[in-house]
């Protein structure tokens, strides 16, 4: 596949409401529309087509490798008038293969999304924890970017962001926002978050919640000030409290308890749905706040209640 018939692939993914492009060799395209996939009427994909894809892809790097050498690797790849991606090149019974993730080239609303208006509210928080989770796919980096989005145009804050990799773009209007990538700016989410306490933000976005590390350092940030909005792959409020508690050993969980309960301002989780008046998927949000009884009930560990 050369690179003419590369793009007007993508595009086509674009034009036609695609959230993600799947290549694989073997296989046609295939794109997935409102959640599911269709296959693009078009020829089997070759070894050396998706060589000539990756080495497309790849071309974005400084020090771009030989596709011959990648196995697992995710980047984000921006296609002049066609729009942003984020990609995973991975390989599949030793064969190359990419999925391309579409990202709008706009900052959606809350509105747009479909969002309750009282994540308005909770976006200009001044400290603690906010928790975006659900299942990959659910929309969660898009409410992460509508929150930052809000933040840029009501705040004059410093908006400190560490992602993998770098996804929705954004240019500072009202706040100041720096965007970190790991690989391109940083080792790691728990490296990043850590340097992050010593370049004055006020809001840090974690792109995900991935170790211990990264879980103590956030905390450590919303006990001191700071704004910290991140993700789980969990799928409900409960189980992301409990996701997070089991990160750290046993023996420290009563007191992870008490942080979170003093920390936590809120927890979003969100799943997309078939739209039943129409073609398309709406969002559907459960949305946790702090309250003086929800704090107790974490202290207390009655996560079932």
């Amino acid at each position: 596949m050369d690179e003419r018939t590369f793009r007007q692939l993508l595009s086509a993914g674009v034009k036609n409401g695609a959230s993600d492009v799947h290549l694989r060799a073997g296989s046609a395209p295939a794109l997935r529309i409102n959640g599911r996939l269709v296959t693009v009427k078009a020829p089997a994909l070759s070894s050396d087509d998706m060589e000539r894809c990756t080495g497309h892809v790849l071309t974005v790097l400084p020090n771009a490798p030989s596709p011959a050498n990648v196995r697992d690797m995710d980047l984000s790849f921006p296609l002049p008038d066609v729009g942003r991606f984020r990609v995973s090149v991975f390989r599949a019974k030793g064969e190359l293969a990419l999925v391309l993730r579409v990202i709008p080239e706009r900052i959606p609303t809350f509105t747009e999304l479909g969002l309750p208006a009282a994540l308005a509210d909770i976006a200009l928080e001044p400290r603690g924890l906010v928790l975006v989770t659900g299942i990959t796919g659910a929309g969660k980096s898009s409410t992460l970017a509508a929150m930052v989005g809000h933040i840029n145009t009501e705040t004059r804050q410093h908006v400190l962001t560490i992602e993998d990799p770098i996804e929705f773009v954004h240019e500072n209007a009202q706040a100041r926002i720096t965007q970190r990538e790991i690989g391109a700016d940083c080792d790691d989410f728990a490296t990043a978050l850590r340097g992050a306490l010593r370049q004055d933000p006020d809001t840090i976005l974690v792109g995900e919640m991935r170790d211990r590390e990264t879980a103590e350092v956030a905390l450590q940030a919303a006990e001191t000030g700071h704004l910290v909005l991140s993700t789980l792959h969990t799928t409900d409020a409960a189980r992301t409290i409990a996701r997070l508690i089991e990160l750290f050993p046993k023996d420290v969980h009563d007191g992870v308890r008490s942080r979170l309960a003093e920390s936590l301002r809120a927890i979003v989780s969100q799943r997309l749905l078939p739209r039943a008046d129409g073609p398309g998927r709406v969002v559907a949000v459960e949305l946790l706040t702090a309250t003086d009884t929800v704090r107790k009930m974490i202290r207390e560990d009655r996560l079932h209640d």
